[in-house]
């Protein structure tokens, strides 16, 4: 098959998926695998070789974030349940006001937490996210998954240690100190203008909560207990008044500083993980210990041990029952999306766009970085991951550099930039992100495709700024 009908190919797929989802009203599960099986099919893979890949692509995610998204969310349910997230909730917009939290939100994620692992981050800040969003005012989970989206994903590709970031300067050979300097910079202003930006356009009518939102029951409790609307701040809706009516008293729930705990150890745990094996130290135990799946279940494990203590087994099996729940749905879309990605990279795709794109000697400043950007960005439009992106990008810009009037550091920022854009339904974090904030296809185009796509124009603006002072 010719390069151009692998790209067109390749299009058709990820325009149908979305397609599908939003006209036709497809389950994403199904538009997903229509998708993979129409691509295996023309890209030549044949029948045999499509279904293979299909399983393998889900296989393979679910052995990255399988146990991560498991052992997230029934943390995430039993806190929730203990009134940890509510209580957090509550402090920081004591101290912030609502207006203020998701800009916070989004330089503390881009910034002081930068991503590691963007999909423990998701996971462990995707609940708090859903219990600030009531406070917030109109479009409040719109907003928060805005600041989300910008926080993670900024992180990711700007700031070390972030993967992307990471990466792309050990391709390039930038120092980290030089591109821990620089990122740093791009990537907060980048994260709070975005969610300014953004947050402008919710008030003209971006958002729409009867399309962009799934509806959620009553007896789910969430909403009601993070605005306030339970008897104790610490109770999901409803549990109060069924405590009352049985003649029971209501348990007391932990104070915060305890019940943030099982977020706060595994967060420790990976940063020392990473930490250590950044200075070279090689230790069984502090790789065993760092690993995420294990740091997450470490949390998980005292949370349902704090649970256990302070509310009873059985409101500790209501929770983990309402968590597992979520994580069937979650675990087959984010698998069925690993699946599309994995079709996609086996059409030899990142070669084929390699291809289309070469520079000269004496290429002008600006001209170079929009080469850069345009590299990495259609990359991960294609593949559907940013780090993969920004490593081929890197790759494919490498040996051209020389040629390059562009100082090597503006060069990866360019290609973090550009990796960041759009990111969509080719992505398992798309899924994930959807289903975890309690959205729909198209409420996750607007607040995580579109939020990308916005962060990545504002950050190019600005890369090509800091040219006139490097």
């Amino acid at each position: 098959m010719t390069d151009t009908l692998v790209v067109l190919h390749t299009a058709i797929a990820i325009i149908g998926v979305v397609v599908l989802i939003l006209a036709a009203r497809f389950e994403p599960v199904i538009a997903l695998v229509i998708g993979s099986v129409y691509l295996g099919l023309t890209a030549g893979l044949g029948f045999e070789g499509t279904i293979g890949t299909i399983a393998k692509g889900f296989g393979d995610i679910m052995a990255e974030v399988g146990l991560l998204i498991g052992f997230g969310v029934l943390m995430g349910s039993l806190l929730m349940s203990m009134g940890a997230l509510q209580k957090l909730v509550e402090l920081l917009l004591r101290i912030l006001g609502p207006r203020r939290l998701p800009y916070a939100l989004s330089a503390v994620l881009s910034t002081i937490f930068p991503s590691i692992y963007v999909d423990v981050q998701l996971v462990l800040a995707a609940p708090l996210a859903r219990a600030a969003a009531p406070r917030i005012g109109r479009h409040g989970i719109a907003m928060m998954g805005g600041a989300l989206s910008s926080g993670i994903l900024v992180g990711y590709v700007f700031v070390v240690p972030g993967l992307g970031t990471v990466s792309i300067a050990g391709l390039l050979g930038v120092p980290l100190g030089t591109m821990l300097l620089y990122g740093s910079v791009v990537g907060l202003s980048t994260a709070v203008l975005t969610t300014l930006v953004y947050g402008l356009l919710l008030k003209r009518g971006f958002w729409n909560e009867a399309k962009d939102e799934v509806a959620v029951a009553a007896a789910d409790g969430e909403s009601a207990a993070a605005a306030g609307g339970a008897p104790d701040a610490g109770e999901p809706a409803g549990a109060a008044d069924r405590a009352a009516g049985e003649g029971q008293v209501a348990p007391r729930t932990p104070p915060l500083s305890v019940s943030l705990l099982p977020i706060l150890v595994p967060l420790l745990l990976i940063a020392s993980g990473a930490i250590a094996e950044a200075a070279g130290v090689k230790s069984p135990v502090v790789g065993f210990f760092g690993d995420p799946a294990l740091a997450l279940f470490v949390g998980l494990l005292g949370a349902y041990l704090l649970a256990r203590r302070t509310l009873g087994g059985q409101r500790t099996g209501e929770a983990m029952n309402e968590g597992l729940n979520t994580t069937g749905q979650i675990l087959l879309v984010t698998g069925v999306g690993g699946s599309l990605g994995a079709v996609i990279g086996e059409t030899a795709l990142e070669g084929v766009l390699s291809g289309f794109f070469s520079a000269e000697s004496g290429t002008p400043t600006l001209i170079a970085i929009l080469l850069a950007w345009l590299v990495a960005a259609v990359l991960h439009l294609a593949i559907g991951s940013i780090s993969v992106a920004a490593i081929a990008a890197a790759g494919i810009l490498a040996p051209i550099m020389g040629g390059l009037d562009v100082p090597t550091p503006v060069l990866g920022l360019a290609i973090g930039s550009g990796a960041l854009f759009a990111l969509q339904v080719n992505s398992n974090f798309f899924w994930m992100f959807q289903a975890l904030l309690g959205i729909t296809t198209r409420g996750a185009l607007k607040a995580l495709t579109f939020v990308t796509a916005l962060a990545s124009v504002i950050s190019l603006v600005m890369v090509a700024a800091l040219t006139l002072v490097m």
